[in-house]
């Protein structure tokens, strides 16, 4: 529903230390970039390669260190508070995360024990939100892509306010029904902006996030009106770094120059296997800087608090680059006889040892307790956030009253408002329409509905001119061109998908849509998972869908793809026959905006069949044509996509011989079976046994529509190389195949 005013617009949407290396004493911190930057006092100036220490000695180090960790010498927080309060507040972040752990016997205690300074000056010192609308459009952006500790999250969103996870929700960690799962999930947490839990996901989706703010400030700020302005902030950690997605995404963050967005890596050095240096001993930093990051090295993240705000501060300083923080710290900080080593990461401490953490950190109370002092010190967020969030309505009234039409637009995009009659913009065909490609007809959906839906943008992995995805009207999103609608994401699938997830989770009304051959969904499979379990609405647009793509060979025709998808929960799989299908599936993978749609679209040309509609797609299965009577037709023949003209063909010449044949066009699985029971029976009478389907991938699953005493034509090997036409006729995907298989069965 639309804000009532600008004033309610907001709530329309409501529903490691330094002895791990060998370091120059003189300061803790160190700027790893390039880049020429004001300094705090105490850096110093040094290449990489001279201050990054030898990773075998420190390790050596590190490993055979077993000292207790005490509390810091004293500092002073940026907002004055009292160092002893801050500490205090820290430890408390600490021991909610342990005593949740220790009360669900499962989980991951050490990241949160360690990132607890981090995470604490982020949300206490710097972040804007109103915990009591964790849905402000203008808020911060946080994602901890280290999903594993999602404990550090829960206790700072408590701590802040949020009615998401109150005292009972961390003593549920991890339980049925829990507001607290043991993974960050975005449907289940408000305050959470994304789910992660596939480590490099939440960096993936921090890139989105972030794309989408700069995309969104640059349509919309004006001189004197900067209505659209927050960081995207995420924490990840070594195991995020080695996943492959992290390079995809991290690589388009520095191209873009994604500035806001600033990433702190937990450089613990401690993966469930052990020690890091098993299998990951590259540079970071040279890394990120290599991929356009501005980078910092705060070399104390356990006791150095003034090094991280320094380094925070310094990060916002650079407009033209994102920023890494390389954050060393202990993991399990506090624990005498587990920091700093494997087994804190992925289970509780055990009784024992919590009571030894407790003793070690000087930490007297009850499980789960909360100090008056700590829970006054974090009460002043609500007011706090309340009146961040009232300013920038007031700011949005002014806006509004200045730029209308911006406004509005922008406003659609925050509410994920529809403009009234935007799927008339969705051109339709007659039979005596040219033949065409389906991935052609899909361009011309995409240039229509970018006319009308302002929050459309999207593009392909390296495949534009391929799978047709360009916006005509738009230009390139660039560096310097950021307003732009086109997205050119290069060759990085998983990465894609990804950052679309962050992109359509950064607002209602951003429809974001990626693009590549169908076969590569194989390199983006975890996104696509991901958007379906966290309801992102992303449009993927799946081209060469079957092994109709001919010559390039079995390495790059589907055959199982289709089924798999359907095999996946709260995604919906189309497949189109024509013009009339393809817009209506635009039109629904549109009004889904909780849950993805996979688009699979042809090479080769083909015909406008008669009896196609829109609003047949929106049934998932429907009648096109039918010479019965009494709905008991001879037979039911059911294709999908480019088998439905060779299921037309054969009903065409099996009534010729007489047959009453039902031809039905199978679009998608998933709605067909969202449909009433009438409307099922319509279509498919359960008196009915005859059934033929041929589909040009695997058969698998289709006995479930067919029957038991069904056929199913497709193919259940892998393809070929050879023009389109062949290939379909040595694989007996052939009209005569369907009417020798009707003619067996009725």
């Amino acid at each position: 529903m639309a804000a009532s005013s600008s004033l309610t617009l907001s709530q329309a949407i409501l529903a490691r230390t330094a002895t791990h290396h060998d370091s120059d004493p003189t300061t803790d911190r160190l700027s790893l970039s390039t880049v020429s930057l004001p300094t705090f006092s105490g850096l110093k100036s040094s290449s990489p390669s001279s201050s990054l220490t030898s990773r075998r000695t420190t390790s050596r180090r590190r490993l055979n260190s077993r000292h207790p960790v005490r509390a810091s010498a004293a500092v002073e927080t940026l907002d004055k508070t009292d160092t002893s309060l801050f500490e205090k507040s820290v430890n408390t972040i600490r021991f909610l995360a342990i005593d949740a752990v220790e009360k669900a016997n499962s989980g991951h205690p050490g990241l949160p024990m360690g990132c607890a300074p981090m995470g604490h000056i982020l949300y206490d010192e710097v972040m804007k939100y109103n915990p009591k609308n964790p849905y402000w459009f203008n808020r911060d952006r946080f994602v901890l892509s280290a999903g594993h500790g999602c404990m550090l999250q829960y206790a700072l969103l408590h701590l802040a306010g949020y009615d998401s996870v109150k005292e009972e929700d961390l003593k549920c960690f991890r339980q049925w029904g829990s507001k607290t799962p043991g993974h960050p999930e975005n449907f289940e947490t408000p305050g959470v902006e994304v789910t992660t839990g596939p480590l490099g996901q939440g960096l993936a989706n921090a890139v989105g996030l972030a794309l989408a703010e700069k995309h969104l400030a640059a349509r919309f700020n004006k001189p004197d009106n900067e209505i659209v302005d927050h960081y995207t902030y995420v924490i990840v950690g070594d195991g995020c770094q080695m996943e492959g997605i992290s390079n995809e995404a991290c690589s388009l963050a520095g191209h873009w120059g994604l500035g806001k967005l600033i990433a702190f890596y937990d450089d613990n050095h401690i993966s469930i296997d052990g020690d890091t240096e098993i299998s990951f001993t590259e540079d970071v930093g040279t890394r990120f800087e290599g991929l356009g990051w501005h980078v910092i090295w705060v070399k104390n993240g356990n006791t150095g608090y003034d090094d991280i705000r320094s380094a925070i501060k310094e990060a916002k300083a650079v407009k033209d680059k994102p920023t890494l923080i390389k954050v060393t710290t202990t993991i399990g900080f506090g624990s005498p006889n587990k920091a700093n080593s494997y087994s804190v990461h992925g289970s509780a401490l055990g009784a024992k040892e919590v009571d030894a953490t407790r003793k070690n950190l000087g930490w007297p109370y009850e499980p789960f307790h909360v100090p008056e002092d700590v829970k006054k010190h974090w009460s002043r967020h609500g007011p706090k956030g309340a009146a961040l969030e009232a300013e920038w309505n007031a700011k949005f009234a002014e806006y509004e009253k200045k730029y209308q039409e911006e406004a509005a637009e922008l406003k659609s995009i925050i509410n994920g408002e529809l403009p009234a009659g935007w799927d008339k913009a969705l051109p339709t065909y007659t039979p005596e329409s040219p033949a065409d490609a389906t991935r052609n007809l899909s361009q011309q959906c995409l240039n229509a509905l970018a006319k009308v839906l302002p929050g459309l943008l999207g593009g392909s992995a390296d495949l534009a001119s391929s799978n047709m995805t360009l916006l005509k009207m738009f230009g390139d999103f660039q560096k310097n061109t950021p307003e732009e609608r086109n997205v050119r994401f290069g060759v990085r699938e998983h990465g894609m998908g990804a950052i679309c997830n962050g992109i359509a989770l950064h607002s209602p009304g951003l429809i974001p849509y990626c693009a590549t051959f169908f076969v590569f969904t194989d390199y983006m499979r975890a996104a696509i998972r991901i958007s379906a379990l966290c309801e992102a609405g992303v449009i993927y647009v799946m081209t060469h869908d079957s092994i109709g793509l001919g010559e390039d060979g079995p390495t790059h025709q589907p055959i199982e793809h289709l089924a798999s998808f359907r095999a996946m929960p709260n995604i919906l799989m189309l497949r189109p026959a024509d013009g009339n299908e393809t817009a209506g599936a635009y039109k629904v993978a549109v009004v889904n905006r909780k849950r993805p749609s996979i688009l699979a679209l042809s090479r080769q040309k083909l015909p406008q069949l008669p009896g196609t509609s829109i609003e047949g797609v929106e049934k998932g299965g429907y009648i096109i044509s039918d010479n019965s009577s009494g709905n008991k037709p001879d037979v039911i023949l059911i294709g999908t996509g480019s088998e439905l003209e060779i299921a037309a063909k054969a009903a065409d010449e099996l009534r010729k011989e007489g047959k009453a044949v039902r031809v039905v066009s199978f679009v998608s699985w998933e709605l067909f079976d969202e449909q009433s029971d009438a409307y099922k029976e319509s279509v498919l009478p359960a008196a009915v046994l005859a059934r033929v389907s041929i589909e040009a991938g695997s058969t698998f699953g289709w006995e479930k529509i067919v029957g038991s005493k069904g056929k199913a034509i497709g193919i259940d090997k892998f393809g070929a190389s050879a023009p389109a036409g062949k290939i379909y006729k040595e694989f007996g995907i052939t009209a005569e195949a369907v009417i020798a298989a009707a003619k067996s069965i009725c």
